[in-house]
């Protein structure tokens, strides 16, 4: 197979292309159509058998026993206590549901959903070095010849079932455009000769990152620690169905949601772009001399310069100059609220006064 070492300008590490020379240009050219994107960092699970979606649907936070063959969704796996273990991008194409996840975690989901099995009639398979993922806009990636119906995310829509935490109006990944094509080792050879002959153009991780970033969409390989809950990224919003049936986690999703509210709650940062200095994951997030959260993501977007998300604690101070502690220095950023202090089924239940309150029991 054609490495991707031999497309000019080129540049590689462990999760695959970063970027062929432009990072930036590269975004514009992937949001637009004009590029593809080798999803290095993508990694794909198959699960066959007459079983498999009211199995999946019992393991998984997403309503999946009717999923119509062909309709994009996504699914969270919670531990007991609801935090976030595994996520995955689904679609199924009436014989095989086709799970899109995070390469560091798809061995582990595999295995997982593996010991799951029981008696049921399905069959699970990572598919590493067999099936390949690229990704770009809905019209690019569904001229590629994939083996599986291209998976469109949802985000930012709300899914049935979901829930909408950010309350702003455009979300600012409503323009997002983002396909995700599953393509055998002919086709991905194809776009990598194609890219090659300079038929073909593509666009790097740091690019593909930038856009994911900008749109707060959350990714699990990046933005969960251990104690993640789905409510604190938005998350309530594509992967979880609020009145679907049992499954683990469940009981501290309904309790969080419709009692509480996220212990944490994620925003997005506008760095400041003046030194040239980008934070790490997990960089401390101050306001003032107290430290409120961290950094779980961070990229250079083509119109808004540098950016990130963090997750800080939900009794946050709004609307203050917020510090990233970088290992180059102190680091302005200023915030936008994407989870509000006040998330969850509560915050639309009307409040009587302190004196209405008297007046009732009056």
């Amino acid at each position: 197979m054609t490495p991707l070492t031999d497309v000019p300008g080129a540049v590689l590490d462990e999760r695959g292309l970063r970027h062929v020379g432009s990072p930036v240009a590269e975004q514009r050219k992937l949001a637009s159509g004009a590029a593809l994107a080798p999803l290095g960092d993508r990694r794909v699970v198959s699960v066959g058998g007459e079983d498999r979606r009211s199995w999946l649907d019992s393991l998984s936070s997403q309503a999946l026993t009717h999923l119509p063959p062909g309709v994009s969704t996504e699914l969270l796996i919670l531990d007991p206590q609801g935090r976030v273990e595994h996520a995955a991008s689904v679609v199924d194409d009436g014989e095989t549901t086709w799970l899109i996840v995070d390469a560091s975690d798809a061995d582990a989901l595999a295995t997982w959903l593996g010991r799951m099995r029981f008696r049921l009639r399905v069959e699970v398979r990572e598919r590493s070095g067999e099936l390949f993922v690229v990704g770009g806009t809905r019209a690019a990636v569904g001229a590629l010849r994939a083996v599986a119906p291209v998976w469109v995310d949802p985000w930012p829509d709300v899914s049935p079932g979901g829930w909408a935490y950010a309350r702003v109006d455009p979300h600012p990944g409503a323009e997002r455009d983002w396909a995700e094509a599953i393509v055998d080792a002919t086709e991905y050879e194809r776009v990598i000769e194609g890219a090659v002959r300079g038929e073909i153009a593509l666009a790097g991780l740091d690019a593909v990152e930038a856009l994911r970033v900008a749109a707060w969409r959350p990714r699990v390989g990046v933005d969960a620690d251990e104690r993640l809950l789905p409510h604190e990224m938005d998350w309530l919003r594509t992967a979880v169905h609020l009145s679907k049936g049992c499954y683990r986690g469940q009981e501290t999703v309904a309790k969080v949601h419709n009692l509480g509210h996220p212990p944490r709650r994620v925003v997005a940062l506008q760095l400041d772009g003046s030194d040239n200095v980008l934070p790490a994951r997990g960089d401390a997030v101050r306001a003032g001399d107290t430290v409120i959260g961290a950094i779980t993501s961070v990229a250079v977007h083509h119109e808004e310069g540098p950016i990130a998300l963090a997750l800080i604690k939900r009794t946050a101070p709004e609307g203050v100059e917020l510090v990233v502690d970088t290992a180059d220095g102190p680091l302005a950023a200023a915030a936008e609220t994407v989870v509000p202090a006040d998330a969850g089924a509560t915050a639309a239940v009307p409040r009587l006064p302190r004196l209405g309150r008297r007046r009732a029991a009056e």
